[in-house]
């Protein structure tokens, strides 16, 4: 049986408080094993088809996205939820487009402008999402320029879309419980 916000609220302000701090701490572990995973995990070059790797990578961040948007739906606590849901789903969708950046820097340093070693990859992810583009790395050949336009298109999905479904979920969450 699932338990109900109307479980929650009949428990002690204190053990509620501890639930919600552990929901977070949770997340910002999960957080901390995948940036971490993805500067100690060997990576030495491209197996497969790069396009298809980075098709399952965000497939499985929208079908994480998708679960964690009908858990917010349902928690006692959604804001603390849909922030634990950012903290997870951010570092995995930037990981996966460092990863890919990485892969494609070692495969052929010709695809940016400089060699890249996994900080760099992470670096470039980090100035594109947040569109700052310093210029000190550039996509040179087609393919990069195609996965980077992928980043910035998910980008703008995730800033957008994703934060504005995030947050509907939580209202329709906190509309059900005044109900």
């Amino acid at each position: 049986m699932r338990s109900t916000p109307d479980d929650y609220a009949q428990l002690p302000k204190r053990m509620r408080r501890r639930l919600a701090m552990r929901s977070l701490l949770r997340s910002l572990l999960v957080s901390v094993i995948i940036v971490v995973g993805y500067f100690l995990l060997p990576m030495t070059h491209l197996d497969g088809d790069l396009s298809l790797a980075l098709a399952g990578g965000l497939a499985v961040v929208a079908l994480l996205l998708a679960w964690q948007i009908r858990e917010i739906t349902r928690s006692p606590y959604p804001r603390i939820r849909a922030m634990g849901t950012l903290a997870t789903s951010l570092p995995l969708f930037l990981a996966i487009f460092a990863t890919s950046y990485y892969l494609l820097g070692r495969n052929d340093p010709a695809n940016f402008s400089q060699p890249l070693n996994k900080l760099d990859s992470a670096y470039f992810t980090v100035t594109v999402f947040a569109t700052v583009g310093f210029g000190d790395i550039v996509p040179v050949s087609g393919v990069a320029r195609i996965v980077t336009i992928v980043q910035m298109l998910g980008d703008l999905l995730i800033v957008g879309l994703v934060a504005r479904v995030l947050f509907s979920a939580v209202q329709q969450n906190l509309s059900q419980r005044e109900e």
